[in-house]
């Protein structure tokens, strides 16, 4: 692992509480379980009443209580994350008191209940239990109130001073400890962990909420980010710049950097424990501190320390505690992997080429993912696929990182069960393929997969091509959409068969938490299968076995619908130019655009059955629909598959003010079927946030990298618009209007002919159409990513233009 940060990133500033909890004063995470020798057990109808017995327990010191609500069973523990381990466990949360999370103090700290246990000049503290090497004046025994526990700093005499302790050295009784204050504002290093509440820029002007898209729109969302801590309008630096800073409320000013001092030798607030990597690099290779010195293609780096003949800001002085000495290959703003500026006053920067630890697969490295459905079987421990969403859309974390939660799940450790990346693996014989996410309140959840179907013999059964003559609503059907909700269905036996209790029954299982009463809107009249409380793996229910209380039910997902092609796709990262061949009909949204005598010049998106969305400057050559048609269900640009739907167009419509995005009406609806199929659009004004993977395809110039005249695919993470706009990068040129996405080191982009088609981004279960192929500086230039018109700027117009034409 490349660095070692203290538990939550909680650095001389108050505790966060990602994502709220249900009890004041504590921080929750779902799905965890601490491992506490002094716990206790009650049953409990309610989570408040759960946290009132840790208030008011009298055994130990209650720091932390775990609660799950199906069995409403309570867990009261003396421990929590910052001392103990922390497990997965389903159906659980975990509750710690948010005083024994603040690593900073109050005052003079007498309630300062963190695990700092190292004093002013870095000697070890002593435990408070021991008389040894000091016979010590304050003990648990006599101070019970003090919570003398450990060796870590504490403040039981009331010292002005703030925390202190008795020291390992026989030589120095005591000394004071090296905790920051809470109210005192600096940051360390480039302020990557800054908690403070600061919200004014270093010019005056106020900070945008992170939540907020006006007057700025953004990909920073606190909602799809959560471990970047973007909180209210305070400072902070969630892409790894020189400093904190925000999104502005002056519709002049975009964003600025935020005046924060440095923490000094006064105000100290340690820095995050590294430990350095020379021979080798893991994940990103933050923590890589070698000697080499040349790029991937040969060049000399340039000394940090210079500016010529590359100017930069990744400087010593702004970069402080990222080792930027001599010309050595670093890592210091979060890159894919260590890189440096180089010599060549005609290549500004490049990556080194430094070995990865053990069999690693590098954060970048071209995948080509294996050709198997999107699905598992048995309990999806030889699943490979590369899923990293959990069930609630989450995305995963890096098995190999231990941020931001921190597990024994590694490669080194479950050889065998191909833990790369963030993909959705099953190590430990759970019942389905998991992940620890992302987000700091949620430990780890179920992937967003579903069993494999068995194959019967012989053919399968076609899509019904005629109009349904059921009436009934998702809701209604014996199946579910998305975590089931709404299902209110007949289901009413458990996954293993066992007959479900009435919801109002109390007999075999007591229970208060789900009730007719208790939740009038749930469809808990019954014994049929519910969802009350949002599970996310679906519907459940009490069951009448008196040694199981509940259990899932198996109800099936709806039918086909937008986004949700039949045959999965490969989904390769790689190197359209440079990208993979698609598997045929993968992308089934997917039409070319050609002249009225057949010639293939761009792409395009179903959105509709009768309307498809592509680039305005893909119609310059004429303004006449029967200039032009449109082949759906094609997966050669020669279209002889038996599956093709050609249409003459109908209406040509272009967005009004003149942005680079086009709507065309065919001669007649489409045929949807398991080759044709519509992409999902995106809600109004969603920005995706920054870092997320989609995909684009097409036909369009390979420039030599192979698969000409097949539909080709990539993907590549979306490039937040302050970052797009860099002068090193499209200097400014990228309009709110539009985004970015490619990889920044180039080799991956789409390319002439793939204008006007998709760039889908995959979440919740769907591909959704977020960018029609627009422009760029060349193909696949490094530090030149391609430029796509925004389509939920324009979700009003389309849908306006559909309705009324």
């Amino acid at each position: 692992m490349g660095l070692l940060y203290t538990a939550a990133f909680l650095l001389g500033a108050l505790i966060c509480t990602v994502g709220g909890s249900d009890v004041e004063g504590y921080s929750k995470t779902e799905g965890a379980w601490i491992l506490s020798l002094n716990k206790r057990t009650y049953s409990v109808n309610t989570v408040a009443e759960c946290a009132t017995k840790c208030n008011t327990e009298t055994s130990f010191t209650c720091k932390s209580f775990i609660y799950n609500e199906k069995d409403q069973e309570c867990w009261t523990a003396a421990a929590n994350s910052k001392t103990d381990s922390v497990f997965r466990r389903s159906s659980t949360a975990l509750y710690e008191k948010n005083a024994y999370l603040l690593e900073c103090v109050n005052g003079i700290g007498t309630d300062y209940r963190g695990t700092k246990s190292k004093t002013n000049s870095g000697k070890i503290c002593q435990r408070w239990d021991s008389s040894y090497p000091h016979r010590p004046n304050f003990t648990p025994q006599s101070n019970p109130r003090a919570d003398l526990d450990s060796n870590f700093c504490r403040n039981p005499d009331g010292d002005s001073n703030g925390p202190w302790c008795y020291t390992t050295d026989a030589n120095t009784r005591w000394e004071h400890c090296n905790v920051p204050s809470c109210s005192e504002e600096c940051i360390v290093c480039n302020g990557v962990n800054y908690r403070g509440k600061i919200s004014t820029t270093e010019n005056g002007f106020t900070c945008q909420r992170w939540d907020s898209q006006k007057p700025h729109n953004h990909g920073y969302n606190p909602s799809t980010l959560p471990q970047k801590y973007l909180e209210e309008n305070y400072c902070r630096n969630p892409d790894g710049d020189p400093r904190p800073w925000c999104f502005t409320t002056s519709p002049s000013k975009r964003w600025e950097f935020c005046s924060i001092p440095r923490c000094s030798k006064s105000s100290p607030t340690e820095p995050p424990t590294i430990i350095p990597e020379v021979d080798c690099v893991t994940n990103q290779g933050l923590a890589y501190r070698g000697t080499i010195a040349v790029t991937e293609t040969g060049k000399t780096c340039q000394s940090w320390s210079a500016q010529t003949p590359q100017t930069h800001n990744r400087t010593p002085q702004n970069y402080p505690c990222k080792d930027l000495d001599n010309n050595y290959c670093r890592n210091p703003d979060n890159e894919r992997r260590p890189w440096c500026y180089t010599t060549d006053p005609a290549t500004r920067w490049e990556y080194c080429n430094v070995t990865r630890c053990g069999n690693e697969a590098a954060p970048d490295d071209p995948v080509i993912p294996p050709d198997t459905e999107n699905c598992y079987e048995g309990n999806g421990s030889n699943y490979r696929g590369i899923t990293s969403e959990t069930i609630s859309g989450k995305k995963c974390q890096r098995w190999s990182s231990m941020t931001p939660h921190k597990h024994d799940k590694t490669q080194e450790a479950f050889p065998n069960a191909d833990l790369r990346r963030n993909w959705c693996r099953n190590p430990d014989g759970d019942q389905a393929p998991w992940c620890y996410t992302t987000d700091p309140a949620v430990r780890w959840e179920y992937c967003n997969l579903e069993k494999c179907p068995t194959k019967p013999s012989g053919t399968t059964r076609p899509i019904q091509q005629e109009p349904s003559t059921n009436t009934q609503t998702p809701a209604e059907r014996d199946c579910k959409t998305g975590n089931g909700e709404t299902y209110r269905g007949p289901t009413s036996v458990t996954v293993l068969g066992v007959t479900c209790q009435a919801w109002s029954a109390q007999t075999p299982h007591q229970h208060s938490s789900f009730t007719p009463e208790t939740h009038p809107t749930k469809g808990l009249e019954g014994n049929s299968c519910r969802n009350p409380d949002g599970d996310v793996n679906g519907p459940w229910c009490y069951t009448t076995d008196r040694n199981k209380k509940w259990d899932y039910c198996q109800i099936s997902d709806s039918g086909l619908e937008c986004g949700t092609p039949v045959v999965k796709p490969k989904r390769c990262f790689g190197r359209i130019v440079g990208g993979c061949v698609s598997k045929p009909h993968s992308w089934p949204w997917q039409i070319s655009l050609r002249t009225s005598n057949g010639i293939h010049f761009c792409g395009g998106t179903l959105i509709h059955p009768q309307w498809v969305l592509t680039a305005t400057h893909c119609l310059e050559r004429s303004s006449r629909p029967s200039a032009y048609k449109v082949l759906l269900g094609v997966h050669t640009e020669l279209a002889t598959e038996p599956s093709k739907q050609e249409m003459r167009l109908e209406k040509i419509v272009k967005e009004p003010n003149g942005a680079d995005i086009a709507l065309l009406k065919l001669e007649r609806p489409a045929l949807i079927n398991e080759k044709v199929q519509p992409a999902c659009l995106p809600e109004k004004d969603y920005i995706v946030p920054s870092g997320t993977e989609c995909y684009v395809t097409g036909w369009g110039e390979t420039q030599g990298t192979g698969g000409d005249g097949t539909l080709k695919e990539t993907g590549f993470p979306v490039i937040e618009n302050r970052v797009c706009n860099r002068p090193a990068y499209l200097n400014g040129r990228v309009k709110d209007h539009e985004m970015c996405a490619g990889n920044i080191e180039g080799g991956t982009d789409s390319c002439q002919g793939d204008s006007g088609g998709p760039l889908v981004c995959y979440a919740q279960n769907r591909f959704v159409v977020q960018g029609v192929t627009s422009w760029g500086l060349g193909c696949a230039n490094a530090m030149k990513p391609g430029v796509y018109a925004r389509v939920s700027k324009f979700v009003d117009w389309i849908d306006r233009t559909i309705k009324t034409n």
